[in-house]
């Protein structure tokens, strides 16, 4: 028996065929619809040379056929390289180029984007429109009616991922990785073949992918897709399928319970609700619970842990503010520089061992040493645990950005500002914000009788990478502050009063 991803749609599909698998507003797709368009994209994988351990992009929204492409990719054996649809030529060429990709499947709406990126990366572009998709597909036989034999210790998808310094890193996620992760999330969530998950987490993120996309099929339940989070939407589609598990960043609860219309819908059927991607201020959670009555549980994950590490279980005590403890068969602990446990109480970097941990990072075995120690994955982020076993994080280690539940690496946008024929140094740094945890801001020095307006420089940035990344705050220095090396010190940055 193949230890692959792709057996959870498979067990499913055997166990019943008939039950609803993914749903997008009207439309319905069963166990056995999904099974058999999944082994149709495994033969047209197969008729292009493309087999077990080859890489595949998928850059393609919340809709049905972005699990069509992932379950396809795993069943012919090759390795899913998830993609946001936002991405820009630029990038979608280093996603592509970086893990040898021989192709990817692109939206057709962004597909202009796609095209550019694997032209340069010199892979396939196959455009999926909803008309032409299914032609396309049903035109290559069905194969690999049993997915193709994978070790459970052989990499099922690399997922980007980067600190603050450098180029995105791809975190080999193995199948034994990713199936047991969703094990534990279907658990955790109680994801049983009478399970209606709202599916508004990207799909191409690793808690949309882990616990919408993966804990749902292993289940046997629905997932019901938002191509795009919209509050309002959100809320209509809770009442409409009665939805009963909805997963979500912060500020997608925030934007349901802020919504003018929130009370008068019909969300009673809510049994569970998970949050992650980034802290959930309590006050947010107390609000939400109130209004919708149900309860959240918050947990902790990295794309390098598959992510989930830790969670407020449903059978246990709920800390609020806290990430909960470790989930089965994951150990965490506080340590500090040396790598040593700190007491209760104090702060220290959490380190995460166990089956969720990557097996590296692709092709940077030197990244993966600075992370690995020991059998400790060491997260960057700091916590401390008190006296029941419960971790809080408390800040990050690193400078990275988190707008929204989405990461902004703030070398990558730095990088982009310093190509601009007026910028002499530029340094990204996160700002607090009300609605979306922190915003993206820039300080920037102009070179000596150069002139860039501040909208010149944000319409600079955006036309380069996706649009949740752009700073929308920009304010000019004479000088940025730094150390004796000459090294930009972030800290140190003074934000204008007016900003």
């Amino acid at each position: 028996m193949s230890d692959s991803l792709a057996t959870f749609l498979v067990d499913s599909a055997a166990r019943d065929p008939d039950h609803p698998a993914l749903q997008l507003d009207d439309f319905v797709m069963t166990y056995a619809e999904l099974d058999v368009a999944t082994q149709h994209v495994a033969g047209m994988l197969s008729a292009k040379g493309i087999g077990p351990g080859d890489r595949v992009g998928v850059m393609l929204p919340n809709v049905p056929h972005f699990a069509i492409a992932y379950y396809g990719i795993l069943r012919a054996g090759g390795v899913v390289v998830p993609m946001n649809v936002l991405l820009k030529g630029r990038e979608t060429a280093f996603y592509l180029k970086d893990p040898g990709a021989k192709a990817v499947f692109a939206w057709a709406d962004f597909a202009e984007a796609a095209q550019t990126g694997a032209e340069e990366a010199g892979a396939e572009c196959i455009v999926v429109d909803p008309a032409g998709f299914r032609e396309l597909v049903a035109s290559f036989p069905a194969e690999a009616a049993t997915p193709v034999e994978r070790a459970g210790d052989d990499t099922a998808v690399i997922l980007y991922t980067s600190g603050t310094t450098g180029t995105p890193k791809g975190a080999e996620l193995t199948h034994d990785n990713m199936r047991r992760n969703a094990l534990a999330a279907v658990g955790l969530f109680g994801v049983g073949s009478d399970a209606v998950v709202l599916g508004a987490l990207p799909l191409f993120h690793s808690f949309g992918q882990t616990c919408g996309l993966n804990a749902t099929m292993a289940g046997g339940g629905v997932l019901t897709l938002i191509p795009r989070f919209e509050p309002g939407k959100a809320l209509e589609i809770i009442q409409r399928d009665k939805v009963n598990v909805f997963e979500g960043v912060p500020t997608m609860y925030g934007a349901m319970l802020n919504h003018p219309d929130a009370g008068s819908f019909d969300t009673s059927t809510l049994k569970v609700c998970a949050s992650g991607g980034a802290s959930m201020p309590v006050e947010l959670m107390k609000g939400f619970e109130e209004q919708f009555n149900c309860k959240i549980l918050e947990g902790y994950g990295l794309s390098e842990t598959s992510p989930v590490a830790s969670f407020n279980h449903p059978d246990k005590e709920r800390k609020a503010g806290s990430i909960g403890t470790p989930i089965e068969g994951v150990e965490m602990r506080v340590v500090d520089d040396g790598g040593e446990p700190v007491a209760a109480g104090e702060v220290g970097e959490i380190a995460i061992k166990g089956h969720n941990v990557m097996k590296g990072y692709w092709g940077r075995p030197d990244a993966t040493a600075e992370t690995m120690k020991d059998g400790w994955f060491l997260t960057g982020d700091m916590a401390k645990i008190d006296e029941d076993g419960y971790f809080f994080i408390v800040d990050r280690k690193k400078d990275l950005i988190i707008r929204g539940g989405y990461n902004v690496y703030p070398r990558e946008i730095e990088e982009v500002l310093y190509e601009h024929p007026a910028v002499r140094e530029a340094a990204v740094v996160a700002m607090p914000h009300p609605d979306l945890g922190e915003e993206v801001g820039a300080a920037v020095a102009l070179k000596d009788g150069a002139e860039a307006t501040e909208e010149e420089l944000q319409g600079f940035v955006k036309d380069q990478v996706a649009a949740y990344k752009y700073p929308r705050l920009v304010w000019f220095v004479d000088e940025l502050p730094k150390g004796p090396t000459g090294k930009i010190l972030k800290r140190e940055i003074e934000v204008p009063a007016a900003k």
